[in-house]
């Protein structure tokens, strides 16, 4: 069956909104590790899916889902021990009181669900949100994902407030008090939801700013912002769908390399290595004053296989020692990346940490003007060369690096290579 059939056929079904990657979209047919293969068995190296979080199709995962669903897929309104384990697993990774688990199927639900939470609590309306952001898909939660400029009214209880970027932002770290500058934009968000009205019910936050361009945070703006949200009324929502799950390779989670501990954890995305599972954690106190409202039932979130899938993950994570992995991998990665940038004039910024990277191009290291269609050559270079990356950033001049957790040097290798190469036919264009 040829691409070209496909796609004729794919709009027809599922209509324009859903986008594809690439020039010429990769009809892909099957997964191993770090590889993807396509319908001529050609392979990719796949630096960009952190969903199939210990590597495409890994077998002990495969193995438990296949084993679990041809016994029994029911939902919570039953007992059954697989999800009782799951949840005093993922437990068992955090800090602090953090140790009751709501089980969801996707993201989206998660910062949802967050939300409903924390009004309840709070007896707040309000929310916080950075620019930039991505959380979600639903009428809420997007409301709480400004990664492009809103082209509805915004809400009156939401407000949002630039995250700390020290390469764009209206601050860097030239300044020696950058941090607290950009902690202080939330006191200017908390008054501006009090002339609407509001008081916070929560401000969500990312433990990496992704969708804005992979910005790490100093462990002090968390630190003060924290404080500042709580002192507000609102509850402290940390979205790790991305950033968890030894993704930035000192800790399980992202928070905890800033020192602190959210109100509620949000989990997603690579919970499940691909089946969809995704998870809420909050207090003991926060969930029983949540319950005094209303219960929770969700008819997939929490079945015995997804709850199987999210053990095996846990399980595959500890046993591989991934943790370790993914700090050997990053730093590995990052200088190289630093070692091409002396080559290539391109490269005006790299951030991140772990396996959760970004090189954004510039076309003046002076102007920082983005390289934006030079930036999307690359992709597709290095696509054409058998490595899948991914575009990010307002002006999508960034590129994104995050693939499955069990990526290794040798694999950083090939990327690397493969971005020298896409780099130097990209400026001799």
């Amino acid at each position: 069956m040829s691409n070209e059939s496909l796609i004729a056929r794919r709009q027809r079904a599922m209509g324009p909104a859903y986008s594809h990657f690439y020039k010429e979209p990769l009809y892909l047919t099957r997964g191993e590790g770090v590889w993807l293969f396509d319908n001529k068995d050609r392979k990719y190296l796949d630096c960009y899916n952190n969903v199939p979080s210990v590597g495409h199709c890994h077998p002990y995962v495969v193995d438990a889902i296949t084993k679990q669903i041809g016994t029994l897929n029911t939902h919570t309104r039953y007992l059954h021990h697989a999800i009782i384990e799951y949840a005093e697993m993922l437990a068992a990774t955090l800090p602090g009181d953090l140790s009751v688990c709501t089980l969801v199927c996707t993201g989206t639900e998660a910062n949802d669900l967050a939300y409903r939470i924390a009004r309840t609590v709070t007896g707040n309306e309000g929310a916080i949100c950075t620019v930039g952001a991505y959380h979600g898909n639903s009428t809420l939660v997007s409301e709480l994902s400004p990664e492009f400029e809103r082209l509805r009214p915004q809400p009156d209880f939401v407000v949002d407030v630039a995250a700390p970027d020290a390469y764009r932002g209206p601050f860097d770290d030239a300044d020696a008090d950058y941090v607290q500058k950009y902690a202080d934009l939330v006191d200017d968000s908390i008054a501006e939801l009090a002339e609407k009205g509001h008081k916070p019910a929560m401000m969500i936050i990312d433990s990496i700013y992704d969708a804005a361009g992979v910005h790490t945070p100093p462990p002090e703006y968390q630190q003060k912002v924290y404080e500042k949200v709580r002192a507000a009324g609102g509850l402290v929502v940390c979205d790790e769908v991305q950033s968890g799950l030894t993704r930035m390779g000192d800790n399980y989670w992202g928070f905890m390399d800033s020192g602190v501990v959210p109100d509620i954890v949000t989990m997603g995305k690579p919970m499940g290595a691909g089946h969809p599972l995704a998870v809420v954690v909050t207090t003991p106190e926060i969930a029983a004053g949540f319950a005094t409202e209303s219960d929770y039932f969700n008819t997939f979130g929490g079945n015995p296989v997804s709850a199987t899938a999210g053990k095996a993950v846990l399980e595959v994570v500890a046993r591989e020692n991934l943790l370790a992995n993914v700090k050997r991998s990053g730093d590995y990665l990052i200088a190289g990346f630093k070692k091409l940038a002396d080559k290539h004039a391109l490269i005006g910024d790299i951030r991140g940490k772990g396996l959760f990277l970004a090189v954004e191009l510039v076309r003046s290291r002076d102007t920082r003007e983005p390289a934006s269609s030079e930036a999307a050559a690359v992709i597709e270079h290095m696509r054409e060369n058998g490595v899948l990356l991914a575009l990010i950033g307002q002006d999508r001049n960034t590129l994104k690096l995050r693939p499955p957790l069990v990526f290794t040097t040798e694999h950083a290798d090939i990327a690397l290579a493969a971005l020298d190469d896409a780099l130097s036919t990209v400026a001799h264009a």
